[in-house]
């Protein structure tokens, strides 16, 4: 059966009408216009959808069913307007973010800000790994990332909106912490606990090590910014870690960042979707929002 909303919003008129001439007027059709389409309907259903007994037209018991669902489809396309308007207005609609694990120590607070500021719209927060981030990305499986700096190999649409600093970071009581200036070939003797193979930050840092005519000494690596804090707060080693994950531990004195020369190294962090993507209005919103409440946004 093929019906259409053509044909159904004809029906409706005629059925409340009872007249094929008022539905035409009303519809601004020709009243043989009306009758073709409730013809084509009738043949559709198989059924008859009206019957005239005399001057008046009366619905036929298939008639009074079709008119049910026909008022039932006209009450959920009036709820699908204003839920369009609705997002159209920012006032409620659904938000995938995805974030790479060391961009969550910020993203939960902006976040929750933008909740504040849209009560009714749904988000939801995914926090992964940069491999499953950019399959997430691939399969359209979230509006917007935030990540390091994406691969130049994906068609990808890429924002910087903040410095990601990578710090050196000590237990409190470590005998560099009362030093200053320390250069990096000191930095470099010491064992140190970093993010695995294949982790962007890895990356940046060996870059940095080479760059500077220097290499690390690797005595652990960890898959996770927690991990390393804990392992450094522990004593095993000196780490490398971005200075947005540290906020609690130098509250609390379990770690302290040392001043180290030509440091931090500074990476960036990115809003990203892929090019082709149509973004909602609040997918746009939030772009706006994160570029605006993001103070140390870098220079051009």
């Amino acid at each position: 059966m093929h019906l259409t909303l053509r044909q159904l919003n004809i029906f409706q008129a005629v059925a409340t009408q009872s007249s094929y001439t008022r539905a035409a007027e009303e519809l601004h059709l020709t009243q043989p216009a009306v009758s073709m389409q409730i013809k084509q309907l009738e043949d559709n259903i198989g059924l008859a959808l009206f019957e005239q007994l005399g001057k008046s037209l009366f619905l036929t018991e298939a008639g009074q069913e079709l008119l049910g669902y026909c008022e039932r489809i006209s009450e959920q396309l009036r709820d699908a307007e204003d839920v369009f308007d609705s997002m159209k207005e920012l006032t409620r609609g659904k938000l995938n973010i995805t974030v790479a694990s060391t961009a969550n120590y910020f993203a939960a607070r902006l976040l929750a800000s933008f909740s504040q500021e849209h009560p009714d719209v749904k988000l939801s927060l995914k926090v992964t790994n940069r491999e499953h981030l950019l399959k997430d990305i691939k399969i359209n499986g979230c509006d917007l990332a935030i990540m390091g700096k994406p691969p130049a190999e994906l068609d990808l649409n890429a924002t910087v909106f903040m410095e990601n600093p990578l710090v050196v970071v000590a237990p409190a009581n470590h005998p560099l912490c009362a030093e200053t200036n320390i250069p990096l070939s000191r930095i470099a003797k010491e064992p140190m606990v970093v993010r695995e193979q294949g982790s962007g930050t890895r990356f940046s840092i060996e870059r940095f090590f080479h760059n500077h005519g220097l290499s690390l000494i690797v005595s652990a690596e960890m898959s996770a910014s927690e991990s390393i804090k804990q392992a450094v707060s522990a004593g095993l080693s000196l780490g490398i870690v971005s200075s947005h994950t540290i906020e609690l531990e130098l509250e609390t004195k379990r770690l302290q960042v040392l001043d180290v020369e030509n440091m931090p190294i500074i990476r960036h962090w990115y809003l990203v979707h892929r090019k082709e993507k149509k973004l909602s209005p609040i997918a746009l919103a939030f772009s706006e929002f994160l570029l605006s409440a993001t103070s140390n946004k870098p220079r051009n």
